[in-house]
């Protein structure tokens, strides 16, 4: 059976249009492929735990060895790595805040960025392991960032890319939702773009 991991981040809840999109978008990604199912990981009601000091040495402790509080956060990570594992595509939304994605999108990036378990390094460098994934990115702003002015201002775009290609995931398709400040108009203009554009990709998914 097909899975879609479905990633949200915005603090906005019901009012975010980011987790709109994209729930729209794992919609009809499920719609096309019948018996997939869709695994939601909802960062901002469940929030992962910033990586400590437990979990900076657990991963680096053999399983035998590791303290009760080295399980439990090496276990949140563990479960996050299977998730992602599982899915054969990923559908992740943050807003942008402060120019980059949300904090608690970049903790889940923490999780999930495992040496010898989504990375290796060998003698040629280092080596993604999470291959043959699709990944579709939906971001939200108020304003514009594609280009112009404010283009270089973007670190989500990039960091994300940089972050989801280290680890093996390099066919990443960018949703765009920019410009929601600037009026009612702008707004509305913005999220019926975003959502055309899911259309266009579940089509050819």
């Amino acid at each position: 059976m097909s899975s879609i991991l479905l990633v949200t981040s915005s603090p906005r809840g019901a009012a975010s249009h980011s987790t709109r999109v994209a729930t729209e978008l794992a919609n009809k990604l499920q719609a096309k492929t019948p018996g997939a199912k869709i695994v939601t990981r909802d960062l901002a009601s469940n929030p992962l735990p910033h990586i400590d000091a437990d979990y900076a040495s657990g991963i680096y402790t053999p399983v035998e060895s590791r303290s009760v509080q080295q399980q439990n956060v090496v276990g949140v990570s563990d479960a996050v790595v299977d998730e992602l594992f599982a899915a054969d595509a990923v559908v992740i939304s943050t807003g942008m805040i402060n120019f980059n994605i949300s904090s608690t999108l970049k903790a889940w990036i923490d999780h999930i960025a495992r040496a010898g378990r989504t990375f290796s390094y060998g003698a040629e460098g280092p080596k993604g392991l999470v291959t043959g994934k699709k990944v579709y990115v939906v971001i939200a702003s108020g304003g514009v960032y594609s280009n112009g002015p404010a283009a270089a201002f973007d670190h989500a775009t990039p960091y994300l890319k940089t972050a989801l290609g280290f680890l093996g995931m390099t066919d990443v398709e960018v949703i765009r939702i920019e410009g929601v400040a600037m009026g009612p108009e702008a707004e509305e203009k913005a999220i019926s773009s975003a959502l055309d554009h899911t259309n266009d990709l579940a089509l050819a998914a």
